[in-house]
């Protein structure tokens, strides 16, 4: 930990950091920090490919095997079970050995089992529990790996971005979801029409290990550590905050006793879990639902189900940018509120809309920009875990996504319910309804709230926190 007096030369001399010549010398600051945020948007994209596979191949998977639609959405949630049992792991871990090391082994673990989607049905585990619970088990276990990765992502940004920029550095990472999104319906369909739904796993998890090679080679948990960043950069990424809370890794646990008793961190929590309920909808059961409910061709249901993603790819960033600004003008509390209600509000407008509108191409659009702002709003949750709390951020990022994948995890059960039930426009006025929810909780989230705060440094934290 560097202390209060250390000046920023001497911060950039002992992490190795070129040094200006002098005062008449202005370097101007490297940019690495968006090299990082990119890799990070590969990796985002990297496990919505992993995790989308299934879904689009689940209709050859149902047809194979005979499996219903009800067990069919109990395979697509086992993902969804192991991904959100083990954020809180994934978190802590990488705040305690940084999330560099922890990204690189996560993607490969991930890689493995998604290869192992593929001979799942040859796999021992048939013979004990069966050909329904083998596919769940391998998907359970790609989840546990895919855990690791959105908050050490998360802490990777609150490392490498200043405080006025973390909505947009969240947005640009996770535009990986829009982008492999968008991308993994074509490519997947392009795979299994012409060497089987198997072939498209195996594709998946060489991608995956060639992603996790390159993290492993160019990036760093903490800027001071990157060979490549300049004093100026280094210098740009930490202004205005305290030296205290320059990065350094969590040496001790994370204080769970002030973050689980503070209002705004339960508020955030269980409004992640009613965004993240309708989010998953896209991710299981959107293109089963074009196909089986809206009439379209496979390939047809190809084109129109990336629609989601590119509406998120468009609109994330916007969010994002809107977050940031909001705050500029009005402060953490109500800037936050602001973009979350804004995203929130339309995401629920249009999900109706599509839901109750006859033409395909219209109610597919309708939807589509539905999701866009459910991600637009969704910037926000990740950055405020940021400005909760920069040191202890993987463990608050895993426990907000771990309530946000439960209520994920019951996604694809409570559609197909709703939907064998009573009927597909029933199940998505539910979303509609939970979508809702998610904004109305926001009221309990104080963004500019420091769980970091002692009472000697109480006074110097809000001020910094403010500003």
């Amino acid at each position: 930990m560097r202390s209060s007096g250390q000046s920023s030369s001497s911060c950039g001399q002992a992490s190795g950091l070129p040094q200006p010549g002098g005062a008449s010398t202005h370097p101007r600051p490297t940019r690495v920090r968006w090299h990082i945020v990119a890799l990070l948007a590969v990796i985002s994209g990297l496990t919505y490919l992993d995790r989308l596979n299934l879904s689009i191949a689940a209709g050859y998977i149902q047809d194979e095997f005979a499996f219903g639609t009800q067990t069919m959405g109990w395979i697509l949630s086992a993902f969804v079970l192991g991904y959100a049992l083990f954020q809180v792991p994934g978190g802590w871990i990488g705040d305690r050995y940084g999330p560099r090391g922890v990204l690189a082994l996560a993607i490969l673990w991930w890689s493995v089992f998604t290869a192992a989607t593929a001979i799942a049905p040859r796999l021992p585990l048939v013979g004990w529990f069966g050909m329904a619970w083998s596919f769940a088990i391998v998907r359970f276990l790609i989840g546990v790996g895919e855990a690791a990765a959105f908050p050490n992502s998360n802490k990777i940004v609150a490392n490498w971005m200043g405080a006025g920029q973390r909505g947009i550095g969240n947005a640009l990472f996770l535009v990986g979801i829009g982008v492999g999104g968008a991308l993994t319906p074509r490519f997947i369909t392009m795979l299994m029409e012409h060497w089987g739904w198997r072939s498209s796993f195996y594709a998946c998890a060489v991608v995956g290990t060639i992603v996790a090679l390159i993290w492993r080679l160019y990036a760093t948990s903490r800027p001071e550590e990157h060979p490549r960043v300049n004093a100026a950069e280094f210098a740009l990424i930490h202004a205005g905050e305290l030296p205290e809370s320059a990065g350094t890794p969590a040496r001790h646990g994370a204080p769970w006793g002030r973050i689980l008793s503070s209002l705004s961190v339960w508020g955030l929590i269980l409004s992640y879990s009613c965004i993240a309920y309708t989010a998953y909808i896209y991710y299981t059961w959107f293109f089963v639902y074009l196909t089986r409910v809206r009439g379209l061709t496979v390939k047809q249901g190809s084109f129109w189900g990336s629609t989601p993603f590119i509406a998120i790819t468009l609109l994330a960033p916007l969010g994002g940018w809107m977050s940031d600004r909001l705050v500029a003008r009005f402060g953490k509390r109500r800037g936050r509120q602001g973009a979350v209600w804004v995203g929130v509000l339309s995401s629920a407008s249009l999900l109706w809309a599509g839901s109750h509108t006859a033409n395909n191409t219209v109610a597919i659009l309708f939807l589509a920009c539905a999701s866009g702002f459910n991600l637009f709003a969704t910037i926000t949750w990740w950055a405020t875990c940021n400005d909760l709390t920069k040191r202890y951020s993987g463990s608050l990022s895993g426990l907000m996504n771990m309530f946000g994948n439960l209520g994920g995890w019951l996604s694809p059960i409570v559609t197909a319910y709703i939907a064998t039930r009573v009927g597909w426009n029933q199940a998505l006025e539910f979303a509609t309804l939970v979508t809702l929810t998610a904004g109305v909780l926001w009221f309990l989230v104080d963004a500019a709230q420091n769980l970091e705060e002692t009472s000697g440094t109480h006074s110097q934290l809000r001020h910094v926190t403010e500003n």
